[in-house]
């Protein structure tokens, strides 16, 4: 799931250059998702929509990669904080407002261990499913 590991040269190079692509790439889609949104805005439509990255994959599929590598559970994590960032941007006016996504009541360790026991019963729920639980556990409304 991971990128190998370079640590010399232009690859290194190439690298960096693609995370900061990423990056701006992912700050763009962010502020067009806020602008999107409309501050005051007519009140919002449901609708489907696509997500992708490491938190499309089955439940089993992440339950079977931490086995074999540990380290595979910190990118599945970050993506999940990631998801939840971005539900906690997009909820309307007045919900989830003070949300804390890292609390004393749900520590990271807690969290994680909260997704992977979520994973374990339920090995054909997507990892998405999982992250979307777990931000209802901290309290959040905005979805359902």
């Amino acid at each position: 799931m991971t990128n190998p590991t370079f640590k010399h040269g232009r690859a290194d190079a190439s690298r960096r250059r693609a995370g900061e692509t990423a990056g701006a790439i992912g700050r763009i889609l962010l502020v067009t998702t806020a602008l999107a949104a409309g501050v005051g805005a007519a009140p919002a439509i449901a609708q489907t929509v696509a997500i992708v990255g490491t938190g499309t994959a089955a439940c089993s599929r992440f339950t079977a990669a931490i086995a074999a590598r540990p380290i595979e559970e910190r990118e599945y994590f970050s993506w999940a904080q990631g998801y939840m960032s971005g539900i906690l941007l997009s909820a309307p006016p007045g919900v989830d407002e003070g949300l804390a996504l890292t609390s004393d009541a749900l520590p990271i360790p807690s969290q994680l261990a909260f997704v992977k026991a979520f994973c374990e019963r339920y090995p054909s729920a997507s990892y998405s499913d999982s992250v979307e639980t777990l931000y209802r556990a901290l309290g959040g409304k905005a979805i359902k």
